[in-house]
Protein backbone atom coordinates (compact mmCIF):
# COMPACT_ATOMS: atom_id res chain seq x y z
CA UNK A 1 0.00 0.00 0.00
CA UNK A 2 2.89 2.59 0.99
CA UNK A 3 4.78 1.90 -2.43
CA UNK A 4 1.55 2.47 -4.13
CA UNK A 5 0.42 5.58 -2.27
CA UNK A 6 4.28 6.69 -3.31
CA UNK A 7 3.86 5.83 -6.87
CA UNK A 8 1.04 8.21 -7.27
CA UNK A 9 2.08 10.73 -5.36
CA UNK A 10 5.20 10.84 -7.36
CA UNK A 11 3.27 10.98 -10.92
CA UNK A 12 1.07 13.25 -9.53
CA UNK A 13 2.46 15.71 -7.34
CA UNK A 14 6.58 16.15 -8.63
CA UNK A 15 8.27 12.93 -6.94
CA UNK A 16 10.84 11.66 -9.55
CA UNK A 17 12.10 8.40 -8.02
CA UNK A 18 13.18 6.09 -10.56
CA UNK A 19 9.94 4.19 -10.67
CA UNK A 20 7.95 7.68 -10.97
CA UNK A 21 9.21 7.42 -14.99
CA UNK A 22 6.04 6.22 -16.12
CA UNK A 23 5.17 9.02 -16.25
CA UNK A 24 7.48 11.08 -18.21
CA UNK A 25 5.17 10.65 -21.59
CA UNK A 26 2.50 12.88 -19.50
CA UNK A 27 5.13 15.20 -18.46
CA UNK A 28 6.71 15.57 -21.76
CA UNK A 29 3.28 15.81 -23.81
CA UNK A 30 2.73 18.64 -25.80
CA UNK A 31 1.13 22.29 -25.20
CA UNK A 32 1.09 25.22 -26.97
CA UNK A 33 1.91 28.48 -25.42
CA UNK A 34 -1.05 30.95 -24.24
CA UNK A 35 -1.57 34.00 -22.45
CA UNK A 36 -2.00 33.85 -18.55
CA UNK A 37 -2.65 37.58 -17.79
CA UNK A 38 -0.75 40.75 -19.19
CA UNK A 39 2.98 40.16 -19.89
CA UNK A 40 2.47 36.38 -18.35
CA UNK A 41 2.70 33.45 -20.72
CA UNK A 42 2.25 29.63 -20.08
CA UNK A 43 5.13 28.30 -21.88
CA UNK A 44 5.40 24.71 -20.13
CA UNK A 45 4.56 21.73 -21.83
CA UNK A 46 1.06 19.98 -20.45
CA UNK A 47 2.43 18.38 -17.74
CA UNK A 48 5.23 20.21 -16.24
CA UNK A 49 4.43 23.70 -15.64
CA UNK A 50 7.15 27.11 -16.77
CA UNK A 51 6.03 30.43 -17.07
CA UNK A 52 7.42 33.42 -18.67
CA UNK A 53 7.34 37.25 -17.96
CA UNK A 54 8.04 39.31 -20.23
CA UNK A 55 8.57 43.34 -20.33
CA UNK A 56 11.16 45.45 -22.38
CA UNK A 57 14.15 45.43 -20.37
CA UNK A 58 13.98 41.56 -20.60
CA UNK A 59 12.51 38.60 -19.25
CA UNK A 60 12.15 36.06 -16.39
CA UNK A 61 11.68 32.47 -16.77
CA UNK A 62 10.20 30.45 -14.33
CA UNK A 63 11.08 26.91 -14.33
CA UNK A 64 12.94 24.65 -17.28
CA UNK A 65 10.83 21.27 -17.05
CA UNK A 66 12.22 18.05 -17.41
CA UNK A 67 15.79 17.86 -19.86
CA UNK A 68 14.02 16.58 -23.03
CA UNK A 69 11.69 19.73 -22.15
CA UNK A 70 13.90 22.34 -23.05
CA UNK A 71 13.34 22.50 -26.62
CA UNK A 72 9.75 22.88 -26.64
CA UNK A 73 10.04 25.42 -23.82
CA UNK A 74 12.30 27.62 -26.00
CA UNK A 75 10.33 26.76 -28.87
CA UNK A 76 7.04 28.11 -26.97
CA UNK A 77 8.86 31.38 -26.54
CA UNK A 78 9.36 31.93 -29.77
CA UNK A 79 6.01 31.22 -31.06
CA UNK A 80 4.73 34.26 -29.13
CA UNK A 81 7.35 36.09 -30.68
CA UNK A 82 9.51 36.40 -28.07
CA UNK A 83 13.73 35.76 -28.14
CA UNK A 84 15.03 32.95 -25.70
CA UNK A 85 17.78 35.48 -25.91
CA UNK A 86 16.14 37.89 -24.13
CA UNK A 87 15.66 36.05 -21.37
CA UNK A 88 18.05 37.55 -18.60
CA UNK A 89 16.83 35.13 -15.19
CA UNK A 90 15.85 32.16 -14.54
CA UNK A 91 14.07 31.18 -11.59
CA UNK A 92 14.38 27.43 -10.00
CA UNK A 93 11.12 26.26 -8.46
CA UNK A 94 12.70 23.09 -6.83
CA UNK A 95 15.90 20.87 -7.59
CA UNK A 96 14.44 18.00 -8.97
CA UNK A 97 14.96 16.82 -12.79
CA UNK A 98 11.29 17.00 -13.96
CA UNK A 99 11.20 20.79 -13.40
CA UNK A 100 14.95 21.91 -13.31
CA UNK A 101 16.53 19.60 -15.63
CA UNK A 102 15.98 21.28 -18.55
CA UNK A 103 17.17 25.15 -16.68
CA UNK A 104 21.21 24.01 -18.00
CA UNK A 105 19.93 24.13 -21.80
CA UNK A 106 17.82 26.79 -21.36
CA UNK A 107 20.70 28.83 -19.40
CA UNK A 108 23.36 27.73 -22.08
CA UNK A 109 20.81 28.90 -24.83
CA UNK A 110 20.24 32.13 -23.30
CA UNK A 111 22.99 33.49 -21.44
CA UNK A 112 20.44 34.28 -18.66
CA UNK A 113 21.40 33.83 -14.52
CA UNK A 114 20.00 30.99 -12.80
CA UNK A 115 18.40 32.15 -9.17
CA UNK A 116 17.10 29.91 -6.54
CA UNK A 117 17.64 29.28 -2.99
CA UNK A 118 20.70 27.99 -1.19
CA UNK A 119 20.11 24.71 -1.15
CA UNK A 120 18.75 24.66 -4.67
CA UNK A 121 20.97 25.97 -6.03
CA UNK A 122 23.76 24.11 -4.78
CA UNK A 123 21.95 21.13 -6.36
CA UNK A 124 22.00 22.87 -9.83
CA UNK A 125 25.42 23.73 -9.77
CA UNK A 126 26.84 19.70 -9.38
CA UNK A 127 23.85 18.43 -11.17
CA UNK A 128 23.84 15.86 -7.61
CA UNK A 129 20.76 15.35 -5.68
CA UNK A 130 20.52 16.58 -2.06
CA UNK A 131 21.10 13.58 0.45
CA UNK A 132 18.47 15.26 2.56
CA UNK A 133 15.71 14.82 0.53
CA UNK A 134 13.05 12.16 1.51
CA UNK A 135 13.10 10.68 -1.86
CA UNK A 136 16.91 10.70 -2.26
CA UNK A 137 18.80 8.09 -3.64
CA UNK A 138 15.51 7.66 -6.18
CA UNK A 139 16.40 11.12 -7.30
CA UNK A 140 18.05 11.73 -11.02
CA UNK A 141 21.26 14.00 -11.56
CA UNK A 142 21.06 16.98 -13.89
CA UNK A 143 23.66 18.37 -15.91
CA UNK A 144 25.27 20.98 -13.87
CA UNK A 145 23.93 24.38 -14.17
CA UNK A 146 26.44 27.60 -15.25
CA UNK A 147 25.76 31.27 -13.97
CA UNK A 148 23.92 30.09 -11.12
CA UNK A 149 22.90 32.56 -7.78
CA UNK A 150 21.76 32.30 -4.38
CA UNK A 151 18.70 34.63 -3.67
CA UNK A 152 17.53 34.88 0.11
CA UNK A 153 13.85 34.62 1.10
CA UNK A 154 11.92 37.58 0.47
CA UNK A 155 14.34 38.75 -2.06
CA UNK A 156 12.51 40.62 -5.14
CA UNK A 157 14.59 40.32 -8.05
CA UNK A 158 14.14 43.31 -10.34
CA UNK A 159 14.30 43.46 -14.27
CA UNK A 160 13.04 47.05 -16.02
CA UNK A 161 9.40 46.79 -14.34
CA UNK A 162 9.12 43.98 -13.19
CA UNK A 163 9.32 42.55 -9.89
CA UNK A 164 9.34 39.08 -8.82
CA UNK A 165 9.63 38.02 -5.25
CA UNK A 166 11.23 34.65 -3.77
CA UNK A 167 8.91 32.94 -1.18
CA UNK A 168 11.15 29.97 0.17
CA UNK A 169 8.58 26.89 0.30
CA UNK A 170 10.58 23.97 1.64
CA UNK A 171 9.63 20.51 2.77
CA UNK A 172 8.68 19.03 -0.75
CA UNK A 173 12.71 19.66 -1.11
CA UNK A 174 14.81 21.36 1.34
CA UNK A 175 15.18 24.22 -1.60
CA UNK A 176 11.56 24.50 -2.66
CA UNK A 177 10.88 28.13 -3.60
CA UNK A 178 7.64 29.65 -4.70
CA UNK A 179 7.42 33.27 -6.55
CA UNK A 180 4.96 36.24 -6.69
CA UNK A 181 4.13 39.16 -9.09
CA UNK A 182 2.07 41.50 -10.88
CA UNK A 183 0.69 41.48 -14.43
CA UNK A 184 -1.65 44.14 -15.77
CA UNK A 185 -3.97 44.45 -18.53
CA UNK A 186 -7.22 46.38 -19.79
CA UNK A 187 -6.56 48.40 -16.34
CA UNK A 188 -6.63 45.92 -13.98
CA UNK A 189 -3.85 44.34 -11.88
CA UNK A 190 -3.93 40.49 -10.83
CA UNK A 191 -1.55 39.01 -8.12
CA UNK A 192 0.62 36.29 -9.56
CA UNK A 193 1.29 33.18 -8.04
CA UNK A 194 3.88 30.28 -9.16
CA UNK A 195 3.79 27.59 -6.65
CA UNK A 196 5.92 25.23 -5.93
CA UNK A 197 5.35 21.48 -4.80
CA UNK A 198 4.30 21.22 -1.28
CA UNK A 199 3.27 17.28 -1.59
CA UNK A 200 4.97 15.18 1.31
CA UNK A 201 6.42 12.14 -0.62
CA UNK A 202 9.30 10.20 0.72
CA UNK A 203 11.61 7.28 -1.51
CA UNK A 204 11.09 3.67 -0.72
CA UNK A 205 12.56 2.97 2.52
CA UNK A 206 12.83 6.02 3.43
CA UNK A 207 10.33 8.21 6.20
CA UNK A 208 9.37 11.70 5.31
CA UNK A 209 8.18 12.63 8.51
CA UNK A 210 11.34 10.71 10.50
CA UNK A 211 14.08 11.86 8.40
CA UNK A 212 17.59 12.14 10.05
CA UNK A 213 19.36 14.06 7.46
CA UNK A 214 16.36 16.44 7.28
CA UNK A 215 14.60 16.04 10.33
CA UNK A 216 12.70 19.80 9.75
CA UNK A 217 10.61 18.49 6.83
CA UNK A 218 7.45 18.21 8.44
CA UNK A 219 7.18 21.44 9.92
CA UNK A 220 8.71 23.31 6.89
CA UNK A 221 6.49 21.85 4.57
CA UNK A 222 3.49 23.08 7.51
CA UNK A 223 4.63 26.16 7.18
CA UNK A 224 5.19 26.25 3.22
CA UNK A 225 1.44 25.42 2.99
CA UNK A 226 0.44 28.28 5.35
CA UNK A 227 2.60 30.82 3.53
CA UNK A 228 0.60 29.76 0.09
CA UNK A 229 -2.09 29.78 1.84
CA UNK A 230 -1.67 33.23 2.86
CA UNK A 231 -0.40 34.70 -0.07
CA UNK A 232 -2.27 37.66 -2.54
CA UNK A 233 -3.78 35.08 -5.01
CA UNK A 234 -5.54 36.48 -7.74
CA UNK A 235 -3.97 33.82 -10.59
CA UNK A 236 -2.27 30.38 -9.63
CA UNK A 237 0.39 28.35 -11.75
CA UNK A 238 1.34 25.25 -10.04
CA UNK A 239 4.52 23.00 -10.83
CA UNK A 240 2.21 20.74 -12.05
CA UNK A 241 -0.61 22.67 -13.69
CA UNK A 242 -3.44 20.37 -13.20
CA UNK A 243 -3.17 20.77 -9.64
CA UNK A 244 -4.19 24.35 -10.15
CA UNK A 245 -7.08 23.54 -11.80
CA UNK A 246 -5.11 25.27 -14.78
CA UNK A 247 -6.58 22.99 -17.41
CA UNK A 248 -10.30 23.64 -16.69
CA UNK A 249 -10.00 27.30 -16.57
CA UNK A 250 -7.85 27.06 -19.85
CA UNK A 251 -11.09 25.64 -21.37
CA UNK A 252 -12.77 28.69 -20.05
CA UNK A 253 -10.53 31.29 -21.88
CA UNK A 254 -12.14 31.31 -25.18
CA UNK A 255 -15.58 32.92 -23.74
CA UNK A 256 -13.81 34.45 -20.57
CA UNK A 257 -10.10 35.48 -22.19
CA UNK A 258 -7.54 35.84 -19.30
CA UNK A 259 -10.18 36.40 -17.09
CA UNK A 260 -10.88 32.79 -17.15
CA UNK A 261 -8.09 32.20 -15.16
CA UNK A 262 -8.44 34.44 -12.12
CA UNK A 263 -9.33 32.24 -9.14
CA UNK A 264 -9.25 34.35 -5.70
CA UNK A 265 -9.43 31.04 -3.78
CA UNK A 266 -6.67 28.98 -5.54
CA UNK A 267 -4.06 28.94 -3.02
CA UNK A 268 -6.46 28.66 -0.61
CA UNK A 269 -7.31 25.38 -2.26
CA UNK A 270 -4.00 24.26 -3.49
CA UNK A 271 -3.08 24.20 0.39
CA UNK A 272 -5.62 22.82 1.95
CA UNK A 273 -4.91 19.75 -0.68
CA UNK A 274 -1.22 19.38 0.50
CA UNK A 275 -2.47 19.65 4.20
CA UNK A 276 -4.68 16.20 3.22
CA UNK A 277 -1.92 15.04 1.29
CA UNK A 278 0.54 15.53 4.65
CA UNK A 279 -1.89 13.67 6.48
CA UNK A 280 -2.07 10.65 4.13
CA UNK A 281 1.75 10.67 4.18
CA UNK A 282 2.06 10.77 8.37
CA UNK A 283 -0.62 7.99 8.79
CA UNK A 284 0.91 5.74 6.10
CA UNK A 285 4.19 6.15 8.03
CA UNK A 286 2.47 6.05 11.94
CA UNK A 287 1.78 2.25 10.57
CA UNK A 288 3.84 -0.82 11.49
Amino acid sequence: MKNTIRLAAALLFGGVSATATAGMDEWLAPQDPFALYGNTYYVGTHGISAVLITSPAGHILIDGGPPDAAGQIAAHIRALGFKVEDIRYILSGHEHFDHAGGIAALQKMSGAVVLGSPASVAVLRTGQPDKRDAQYPSLVPMVPVANTRPVRDGDVVKLGPLAVTAHFTPGHTPGATSWTWQSSEGGKTMHMVYADSLTAIAADHRSFSRNPLYPDARADVERSIAAVDGLECDVLVSAHPEFADLWERKARQPEFGNEAFVDRDACHKYATAARAWLAKTLAAEAQP
